[in-house]
């Protein structure tokens, strides 16, 4: 990995037009964020790497309750939401974005077939317009951008008041046998490239949740009432211990740039307005 120092976090047009240019090839399996994704993933990214479409690769595994289509099978006026819900396809264009998501639904099954349920229901009942509504805009951070989270109350406390020092230094001894899972498939595009500023919205996993009832636990969470309280909070996801090897040295939290003090957010603010949440594509 690059060092931290040589990234600005500034520099949004420069990350976006640099990491257009990167395919499945260059993911760097190794990469702490994507532990739990890498035995599947990464046999199906060498597959994409050789030549193969990338439909073809994600429906061989065949380790998702969905099918994955071409781009174009998607009818021209139909939401992609809706298509999905309806056919049980998934649009696959070629390239990061679209191979994370794919991996989520292999990885998450029944929190990504419970997001679609409630985007689905949205669209029904609202029509697809500018302005997706709470559940719906929610629904889409979740999915773009989440980061599932299983702290302590200490912990979580720390890290929702945006006291970073205490939540990532002085609680550091914590995040050993503090569970963690990457969900959002915009986030973790962003990461093959990776920069200091890309920032997660965590969503809190209570600690009697055993690992292999995630899925299970997460589908049920995922509400419409909840989501539209909006209850994310927003990490710098280099930040977290043992994710990047620059945050060992107390210095790299000091940049208020990055991890900056909580705000009090205006009522029409969507949730995702704290830092690096960049246009969904």
């Amino acid at each position: 990995m690059a060092s931290a120092e040589r990234l600005n976090p500034n520099r949004s047009a420069s990350r976006c037009a640099a990491a257009s240019a990167l395919r499945v090839g260059d993911i760097n399996w190794c990469a702490p964020w994507l532990a739990d994704w890498r035995a599947v993933g990464e046999p199906m990214a060498r597959q994409v790497a050789w030549g193969c479409p990338q439909h073809q690769a994600l429906n061989a595994a065949q380790c998702a309750p969905v099918r994955f289509v071409p781009q174009d099978d998607l009818p021209e006026g139909q939401a992609y939401e809706d298509f999905i819900f309806a056919t049980r396809q998934v649009p696959t264009r070629e390239g990061l974005h679209d191979f994370f998501n794919a991996l989520c639904w292999m990885h998450f099954p029944l929190a990504k077939k419970r997001l679609n349920q409630l985007q689905a229901q949205e669209i029904a009942r609202a029509g697809v317009g500018q302005v997706r509504g709470k559940v719906r805009d929610a629904a889409t951070v979740f999915d773009e951008n989440a980061l599932l989270v299983q702290p302590s109350d200490a912990l979580w406390e720390a890290l929702t008041d945006h006291r970073w020092a205490d939540a990532l230094l002085g609680l550091r001894s914590e995040w050993a046998h503090t569970r963690v899972w990457a969900f959002g498939h915009a986030a973790l595009e962003k990461a093959v490239q990776p920069y200091k500023s890309i920032t997660v919205h965590m969503w809190r996993v209570p600690q009697g949740v055993p690992p292999q009832d995630i899925d299970a636990w997460l589908a049920q969470d995922l509400t419409e009432t909840k989501l539209s309280q909006k209850p994310f909070s927003p990490l710098p996801m280099l930040g977290l211990p043992g994710w990047w090897p620059d945050n060992k040295n107390p210095s790299f939290y000091a940049d208020p740039t990055v991890f900056r003090p909580k705000r009090r957010s205006t009522p029409n603010e969507k949730p995702h307005a704290d830092q690096d949440y960049e246009a969904l594509s």
